[in-house]
């Protein structure tokens, strides 16, 4: 699988045929989402939602596990982050958002896929060492080294066929393929070997020009206010310089607020710079802060309208659980049948 397949190919058919695909994606319940997310994944969701793609969306509570030894407020995160689908335009007439720990059958496919890669395979994913090398614990859980198979489960339970990925998750969906292939050779043909399709979002700093991130408090969430995003970009690092331009690899604290800007009002990173010019860091914060509000405002009317009747919230999630259970125990039962353990 190339790349030039993962991205031109695979859009040019997810565009002919969207009705031939089903998307899994999702997100862990470790906090409220922010604009790295949106403007990395969500919208995008919401895109392939709207041509007709078959929307698979896993809010992945058990993965929570993975890197940290209890899950606090696990219920309120949950509510938390299908308020945050809601307001970006999962639609749930049209998308299947549904909780990991409320399908049984999903997790029964751990154990035979446990036994398709070695612990050699495992030990040399790239993703998996870094996420252990950045663990907040202080050993690493047998969850957590084997936590490319357990989003293959993810991934194969409904035979999703195209999967939304940021480069750095290519060795996780890698080993899905290598699940779904040695299945299929083992067994007999069950699985579809699902397709990378590699993000093009551009990368977004957090307020403190490292990677924008739920855990190291330097994200603006979409549920910020908007007094709570102003005050969060007059915090947000620049530099010296007082002239400003986009040029990401000399000034990559500017050009990431330059691009919030540009990517808010759908307008060239460059045009947005030389607008503000010789203005400095207030002038660009201004204009920042100015797009980014205006451009969440109707997403976060819909989230507050969405957070007063959190009975409809739930009543999303269990009409998503229960359609996703039913497929993953049709599933489970296609392969208990290609096994010969369909007793």
């Amino acid at each position: 699988m190339t790349t030039e397949t993962s991205t031109t190919g695979l859009d040019a058919q997810l565009l002919r045929d969207p009705g031939s695909f089903r998307m899994l994606t999702g997100d862990r319940p470790t906090g409220r989402l922010h604009l790295g997310h949106y403007f990395g994944t969500l919208r995008n969701r919401v895109r392939l939602q709207d041509l007709g793609v078959d929307t698979f969306v896993i809010v992945a509570d058990y993965q929570v596990l993975t890197d940290r030894d209890v899950a606090d407020r696990l219920g309120e995160h949950v509510e938390d982050l299908v308020l945050d689908y809601l307001a970006c335009g999962i639609d749930p007439e049209r998308a299947t958002v549904f909780a990991h720990s409320a399908l049984p059958a999903l997790n029964q496919l751990m154990l035979p896929f446990l036994s398709l890669v070695s612990v050699a395979e495992l030990g040399r994913n790239p993703t998996v060492k870094d996420e252990i090398a950045h663990s907040r614990q202080a050993s690493v859980s047998g969850l957590m080294f084997t936590y490319p198979v357990h989003q293959a489960c993810d991934i194969l339970f409904c035979k999703a066929n195209v999967v939304p990925v940021g480069q750095d998750q290519l060795p996780h969906l890698e080993v899905s393929r290598t699940v779904a292939r040695r299945f299929n050779e083992r067994y007999g043909a069950v699985f579809p070997e699902p397709q990378a399709l590699l993000s093009q979002a551009p990368l977004l700093l957090g307020t403190d020009g490292t990677k924008m991130s739920k855990s190291r408090g330097n994200a603006i969430a979409l549920a910020d206010t908007a007094d709570e995003t102003a005050r969060r970009i007059k915090g947000a690092r620049t530099d010296a310089e007082r002239h400003i331009t986009y040029d990401p690899e000399h000034r990559p604290e500017v050009s990431s607020l330059v691009l919030l800007a540009a990517l808010c009002q759908d307008r060239d990173p460059h045009a947005v710079a030389a607008e503000i010019g010789d203005g400095g860091a207030a002038a660009l914060k201004r204009t920042v802060t100015e797009a980014v509000n205006e451009h969440l405002a109707p997403l976060r009317a819909r989230r507050a309208a969405y957070a007063q009747d959190l009975a409809y919230v739930r009543k999303v999630l269990r009409a998503g659980n229960e359609r996703a259970d039913a497929l993953a125990d049709e599933t489970l039962a296609q392969v208990r049948e290609a096994m010969g353990t369909h007793y």
